[in-house]
């Protein structure tokens, strides 16, 4: 839980000194830009914060998953200011966190169904998911600015 309240300062101070050529460098090659993946993680948890939402009011729900990699292509992930998105993660992340926080310990088992593979994943689950997935692209950042020097 304290990955999902850190992230949003995390990313933050990782992104903002970055110039309008840096956000535009792809993390690896043939991946994401800075941009792109700013605006990535705000789509990604925006879906998990509903995830959780349906597993907490529906019983065993197959959720909607979203196609990732066109959202990337999509003007406002190609274009926007990141500080939308930083500042959509600040909000969401401290209302997530809010929830979660006040759950039942038989809250964190309910669950709901990823049409993908059709398994069960509960909100317990999910949040290591979400604090690995806040992790794992923080790191892709981290790798950038090390390599670039930057």
């Amino acid at each position: 839980m304290q990955v999902l309240e850190e992230l949003p300062g995390i990313l933050e101070n990782l992104v903002t000194p970055l110039t309008k050529e840096q956000l535009e460098t792809p993390y690896r090659p043939g991946g994401w830009t800075v941009r792109q993946l700013v605006h990535h993680i705000a789509d990604s948890h925006h879906h998990s914060y509903t995830r959780f939402k349906w597993a907490l009011t529906e019983d065993e729900p197959m959720i909607k998953a979203y196609g990732e990699k066109s959202w990337s292509k999509l003007f406002d992930a190609r274009t926007a200011p990141i500080a939308l998105s930083i500042s959509y993660l600040k909000a969401l992340h401290a209302k997530m966190v809010f929830l979660l926080k006040g759950l039942s310990k038989e809250d964190y088992e309910k669950c709901y169904i990823h049409p993908d593979d059709h398994s069960k994943v509960s909100v317990k689950e999910n949040i290591g998911k979400y604090a690995w997935h806040s992790q794992h692209h923080c790191a892709h950042i981290q790798g950038l600015l090390k390599r670039k020097g930057w």
